[in-house]
């Protein structure tokens, strides 16, 4: 009795083992990306619905490489985080800086591409440098939960300069537009995106800010050390099969890796 009773339990073991098995392997079979949608040329969504963008055909390319089905999804920007560690999707394709802050809540893969912050002023605006001393008495836009927003609320808040936060890039720069805001802080890629299809001639680059240049990577949970790896083989392979610069040069005439 004792033998049949451990057979059975034996065998109930492998079962849920060979479950277990089967479960992740089409867990790896599929995998759930999230971007914002509002964070033109790198990802946006179309007047019918489409998520397009640099973000879009590098997660798709990647994908392809690693021979997986992939789905990709929206999120706001403030929930992005949370809604990783919550399970709601496998990984964040979003030019998503890579800081020492948010290393502490999530791993990143290697870069995929790297920017500086930019500013941007109204076409009148007497601000002519990029300098904390230059925005004293201004109003700086930013979007919230960003490297920008914190190098505008902890550098040019410091100097005078009055920082507001937004929750996506589109409503900075439309504040920008409509004249409630002196100058706009932001990736210099999608600034430079902006003002050439968007900005209406209403203002100027003012420039760079100097020392901001970060890397933008994949964010992973902390745990899916696997699936960080084999993104980073992806990227790698990319970059070194020409994928990368056809991708790059839909969206840009200089090379942003």
């Amino acid at each position: 009795m004792q033998i049949s009773r451990w057979i059975a339990s034996t065998a109930a073991a492998a079962m849920l083992v060979m479950a277990a098995g089967s479960l992740s392997a089409q867990a790896q079979e599929k995998l759930k990306i999230a971007t914002e949608g509002a964070y033109p040329p790198f990802n946006t969504i179309t007047a019918d619905g489409k998520l397009v963008g640099f973000d879009i055909d590098i997660a798709n390319a990647l994908c392809a490489q690693m021979k997986v089905e992939c789905e990709l999804v929206t999120q706001d920007w403030d929930g992005m985080i949370p809604a990783l560690q919550a399970r709601k999707f496998d990984a964040i394709i979003a030019s998503m800086s890579i800081t020492e802050e948010r290393k502490k809540q999530v791993s990143f893969t290697n870069k995929y591409y790297t920017t500086p912050l930019s500013l941007v002023a109204l076409k009148d605006s007497d601000i002519a440098s990029t300098e904390p001393a230059a925005l004293a008495g201004k109003t700086v836009g930013a979007q919230a939960s960003t490297t920008q927003a914190d190098y505008a609320q902890d550098v040019y808040s410091k100097a005078g300069a009055e920082a507001k936060l937004y929750p996506t890039q589109e409503e900075a720069v439309a504040d920008l537009m409509n004249g409630r805001l002196d100058a706009v802080l932001s990736d210099k890629f999608v600034l430079m995106d902006w003002m050439k299809k968007s900005s209406d001639g209403c203002c100027k680059m003012v420039g760079d800010v100097k020392g901001t240049e970060t890397e933008a990577g994949i964010a992973v949970r902390k745990e899916d050390n696997a699936l960080r790896e084999k993104l980073n083989a992806a990227i790698d392979a990319i970059v070194a099969d020409g994928t990368y610069k056809k991708i790059q040069a839909k969206y840009f005439d200089f090379d942003i890796y």
